[in-house]
């Protein structure tokens, strides 16, 4: 290939919309697009050069913070933003097929990067730096670099004097890919007042050493008031996954640590992370875990066709009345029972003043969906007789509902 041909091959579109103070004070959705943009080139190369892609996701680490320095980050959405690229990139960076040099280059490109990184948006990048070096030498050099430096802050805050270090996590990480553990461990020691980031490669160190259980009870007497039991679940599981207990972490860890935005979403990351369980089974494990709110989980049961088991659900505790319409509607033809259930369902708690924001409109779907239904199974007498006794008087939305039904003036 010739100097030009490389040149060429090395231009990234993403460099030019990541100028310095490229984006405005309420520029977080943009500056959001513009990183997705960024992420999907250089997945795009490193499907073919991971070596190139690397190159792509150093130069981007670099440009994040000064491009973003101006923007109002105060929703968080930037942060969770940044923080998921620096996941999804050091890896990358970490497994590149480059020389010592080339790595040597890039690493002193990114400890440039995090020195200057303010707001600091790619801090969490000196938790991978070990794995960033790639190897114990490259590692154990590093150390020695930063060292020094770390022990000198350490002593300050033992006498009392306020001192910090933007390269301590980036020392523990590299002790600890360095295998330097004994020293790792007389580090946290002289700390006054480690925080957890730092604690944790304490625990990993156990852990390294094949003492798992202890590496977990190390974590939780240390971790702090600060720092929830989900923290410490997330390590545990993640060093029994590592040891190959992966019984031990399901049972004891799997459900807390894996906590996402919805409960559908919580079961697709479990269901994902342990396949040898039971999609029946492992719902069965995450309604348990919330016994006072069993109807949190139709949805989940719904998606995965459990049409018997989401009817339950949905009966079992107050459910949102919307949702159970939209599952009446998108099943009325092909599981007109289920429909019939989840329409009536919505009509009880709607009738027991459950729901949001609720209308006479979804009122006559639900009762809609629950007779039309209720004609192709046969089984309309019943559905009548039902929403009668949901109609009663003592119940608290019943003179609502039957004004929206038009059977009172």
């Amino acid at each position: 290939m010739t100097p030009t041909a490389r040149t060429q091959t090395t231009v990234w579109a993403f460099r030019t919309r990541f100028r310095r103070g490229a984006f405005g004070w309420k520029g977080t959705r943009l500056a959001i697009g513009r990183i997705h943009e960024a992420l999907t080139e250089i997945r795009a190369v490193a499907r073919h050069d991971p070596a190139r892609a690397a190159e792509g996701a150093v130069l981007l680490l670099e440009r994040i913070s000064p491009a973003l320095c101006q923007i109002d980050s105060s929703s968080g959405a930037l942060g969770s933003a940044t923080y998921a690229v620096v996941q999804e990139l050091a890896p990358l960076i970490s497994h590149a097929p480059v020389s010592a040099p080339v790595r040597q280059k890039w690493l002193d490109r990114l400890f440039e990067a995090i020195q200057e990184d303010d707001p600091p948006y790619i801090e969490s990048l000196g938790d991978h730096w070990g794995e960033l070096c790639a190897t114990q030498e490259l590692a154990s050099a590093w150390v020695d670099q930063l060292l020094p430096i770390l022990e000198n802050v350490l002593r300050d805050r033992k006498r009392g004097t306020y001192a910090f270090f933007s390269g301590t996590s980036l020392c523990y990480s590299a002790l600890f890919k360095a295998e330097r553990h004994d020293q790792l461990m007389e580090l946290l020691d002289m700390d006054p007042r480690p925080i957890w980031p730092y604690r944790v490669w304490g625990a990993r160190v156990l852990a390294a050493r094949g003492q798992i259980d202890e590496a977990i009870d190390y974590a939780r007497q240390r971790a702090g008031s600060t720092f929830s039991e989900s923290t410490i679940a997330r390590f545990a599981e993640e060093e029994l996954l590592k040891a190959g207990r992966r019984a031990d972490a399901f049972n004891q860890y799997a459900l807390l640590a894996n906590q996402a935005n919805t409960h559908l979403s919580t079961f697709r990351v479990l269901s994902k992370k342990y396949p040898e369980v039971a999609k029946d089974k492992l719902l069965g494990h995450l309604i348990a875990s919330t016994p006072a709110e069993p109807g949190k989980w139709f949805a989940t049961a719904k998606t995965l066709k459990l049409f018997d088991q989401a009817i339950r659900l949905a009966w079992a505790s107050p459910c949102d009345p919307k949702t159970l319409n939209r599952a009446a509607r998108d099943h009325l033809k092909t599981q007109p029972d289920f429909a019939m259930q989840c329409a009536l369902a919505s009509l009880h708690w709607m009738s027991m003043g459950h729901g949001y924001e609720l209308t006479g409109l979804d009122v006559l779907e639900a009762h809609r969906f629950a007779i039309e239904a209720a004609a192709a199974t046969q089984q309309t007498q019943q559905a009548h007789a039902t929403i009668e006794k949901m109609l009663a008087t003592d119940r608290p939305m019943s003179t609502w509902m039957k004004r929206s039904l038009g059977l009172v003036p």
